[in-house]
């Protein structure tokens, strides 16, 4: 059975992706057990069994198919299966990172968590020591546990990446590297099979790669799911106008403005290429217009991440003296980098937005004491994808969620 203990599919949580990891374990183990139910509750139906004498003549199958002696496990009751892989992640003084798998892994579908943009103090050393780490640290981690996990003899890898690391990188503007395709090549050197990340920043990166399949989530239902408890989606009470922040997030916007059968409006800034953005207040934009008409109607935005925040802040700055009512914003990876939370709380109180919505694919605690910001998460998507490829599923529903949002809206 593909539902029960043993199972092949195995998860191992790098340090800053154990948040995340431990949240879609926790979804996983649902799928599993409503599948399991599901299946019982057929089979029993058809061959004229009991529930109980279904699952201990399961439970006998796997202890017949196990490599061991048999599972240390109830013979009576339901083995719903662990999943997570007991590792051991040690931090060295210098810098230096090990990781040790603990248990068996030969043979097995093999997931590797790891959050690059979780900034929170992280335990290290079985407990002994707490510490923030960099994004090239995480890189590092997660590149040291691919190695143990293949050396210790996995079937398959795959990285479950929600931001994927350096994908603003991903151009080459004269004598600059490709650092996207760079990380990109050494996954694949490295035997990884596939990697699962969320709005990936561009569709460009997918071709760095020859063997190694990239799957690219997007977390438009859960965002609009959040929206519609925020405001009328039937645009009967309110009118509702979505938003592109430039013209690098039009496709984006204009999938939430077709989904939700609203006008489409666009910012258009001009930009001094000669100065670097330091934070969220001293940006190198120099002018900003509006392409459309927000005037006494409500505005979203919708882009993938969102580091300083200066460009977002400038937007619903701008979008507030056109006039719109509330100005509502959904970013699928939330970095507030800096002193990002501390500008977006003092423009939340002088009323320049109503509400952001973000995801939870990076672990931010801060971000959670604040009423303007909303927390969806995408760890359920992330399970059912999972689920789906180690069971060799179409994942096409999931990828392309216009149904769904269809429907959502309907009922709204």
């Amino acid at each position: 059975m593909p539902y029960s203990e043993p199972s092949n599919l195995a998860i191992v949580a790098c340090p800053g992706g154990e948040s995340f990891a431990n949240e879609v374990i926790a979804h996983l183990r649902h799928i599993y057990k409503h599948r399991f139910n599901l299946k019982s509750d057929a089979i029993t139906k058809r061959y004229d069994l009991t529930k109980e004498g279904f699952i201990k003549s399961t439970n006998l199958l796997n202890d017949l198919q196990t490599s061991d002696l048999c599972i240390k496990r109830p013979t009576d009751k339901y083995r719903l299966p662990d999943f997570k892989v007991d590792a051991l992640f040690t931090y060295f003084m210098n810098g230096e990172f090990k990781t040790e798998i603990n248990e068996c892994i030969r043979g097995k579908d093999v997931y590797i968590f790891q959050d690059v943009e979780n900034h929170q103090p992280i335990v290290l050393n079985g407990g002994k020591n707490k510490q923030i780490l960099s994004v090239n640290d995480h890189i590092m981690s997660m590149l040291v546990t691919i190695d143990a996990v293949r050396q210790a003899g996995a079937k398959d890898i795959t990285l479950v990446l929600p931001v994927y690391p350096y994908s603003r990188q991903h151009k080459k503007k004269g004598r600059e590297g490709l650092t996207a395709s760079l990380l990109g090549h050494i996954y694949e050197n490295m035997n990884v099979t596939r990697i699962i990340t969320l709005d990936i920043h561009s569709r460009e990166i997918v071709n760095a790669f020859g063997k190694t399949h990239l799957e690219n989530l997007h977390a438009s239902y859960q965002i609009i799911r959040e929206l519609a408890k925020l405001i009328d989606l039937s645009n009967k009470s309110e009118d509702l106008v979505v938003v592109s922040p430039d013209t690098g997030a039009i496709d984006r916007n204009k999938f939430y403005a077709t989904g939700l059968k609203t006008p489409l409006a666009m910012i258009y800034k001009e930009r001094d290429y000669s100065m670097v953005t330091q934070n969220a207040k001293n940006t190198n934009i120099k002018s900003v217009k509006l392409l459309g008409d927000v005037h006494g109607k409500v505005a979203f935005l919708a882009d993938d991440m969102l580091g300083t925040g200066g460009t977002l802040l400038k937007a619903m700055e701008f979008l507030k003296e056109q006039g719109a009512t509330k100005v509502i914003a959904a970013i699928s990876l939330p970095f507030f980098t800096g002193n990002a939370i501390e500008l977006f709380n003092e423009a939340y109180k002088k009323g320049m937005f109503y509400r952001i919505i973000g995801t939870n694919a990076v672990y931010h605690e801060e971000l959670l004491k604040y009423e303007w910001y909303i927390n969806t998460s995408v760890s359920g998507l992330f399970a059912n994808v999972i689920t789906r490829l180690h069971n060799n599923q179409s994942l096409s529903d999931l990828l392309d969620n216009r149904t769904i949002i269809e429907k959502l809206v309907k009922q709204s």
